[in-house]
């Protein structure tokens, strides 16, 4: 357990050096920084204002720009240091592949994780500070909404990472998974599959097996529970789930499939050729 920490304090150093945290760090700050020079929180829109209209914006944006920062920063960790021979040289030390593999996924979620709920923690402390109502409802189950949705794209980072050869390849396939599931959240791609005569049920299903849609569904929720943004989706998944229960499922279905494709990734990781 030593050693998995040891893994992880050393990937949470080397990420906090590198140049994409500070970017990484720098889109998120400045969006909640843009956002209050807007003067989001003064205005009104469709009935959300203040700090619900704030974190509704915010969420928006983070469910397309947080994927991709976290594939493209994390799927290179461990092809990357078979690729520089890093990996070799730590394997020469008394670690485990397991405290190895595990320990970099820890270090990494840290990274990850806290520039986009420290901006969240920004945005409730002006907030208070204005004098504005904080939703602590909204924002601590858009926290484990956050939580889940950096743990998916962590554990497919990580699958990635355990079996491509070189950080080029790793970058490309990462791209091709988040502009693939990205296209699975535009409802006018929904439509026109309807439009085939396809069975609604099963086009609906398989949209809301991807992760990044069934947070974008979750979060709408949490301002309008009727849904009425969201047009005939919104129909099937009122007329089958309960919204709480709807919520919950979305913050613990992408915490497995991230911990699914984690386990996978360690099977390859632990079974093919190390260098």
């Amino acid at each position: 357990m030593k050693n998995l920490f040891l893994i992880a304090y050393l990937d949470l150093k080397e990420s906090i050096r590198a140049n994409w945290f500070i970017v990484y760090s720098l889109v998120f700050g400045g969006m909640i920084a843009l956002f209050f020079v807007a003067g989001v929180t003064q205005s009104q829109v469709m009935g959300f204002s203040g700090l619900s209209r704030l974190l509704l914006m915010y969420i928006q944006v983070t469910i397309v720009i947080l994927p991709i920062f976290i594939l493209i920063s994390t799927v290179r960790s461990i092809s990357g240091d078979r690729d520089t021979h890093i990996l070799e040289y730590m394997l020469s030390f008394p670690i485990s592949l397991k405290q190895y593999y595990w320990g970099k996924i820890l270090g990494r979620f840290v990274t990850v994780f806290l520039p986009v709920f420290f901006a969240m923690i920004v945005a409730t402390i002006y907030g208070v500070f204005i004098g504005a109502s904080v939703p602590w409802n909204i924002f601590l189950l858009y926290t484990g909404l956050l939580f889940s949705l950096s743990s998916s794209f962590l554990g497919i980072a990580f699958f990635i990472s355990s079996f491509v050869k070189t950080s080029e390849i790793a970058l490309g396939v990462s791209f091709f998974i988040w502009i693939f599931l990205l296209a699975f959240i535009d409802i006018a791609l929904i439509s026109l599959m309807l439009q085939n005569r396809l069975d609604e049920n099963l086009i609906i299903t398989i949209a809301l097996l991807n992760p990044m849609e069934i947070f974008r569904v979750a979060a709408i929720s949490l301002f309008d529970p009727s849904l009425t943004v969201m047009g005939p989706v919104a129909f099937y998944i009122l007329d089958n789930i309960n919204q709480k229960l709807f919520v919950l499922l979305s913050i613990l279905y992408p915490m497995i499939l991230g911990l699914v494709f984690a386990l996978l990734g360690f099977s390859i990781f632990s079974k093919k050729d190390l260098v």
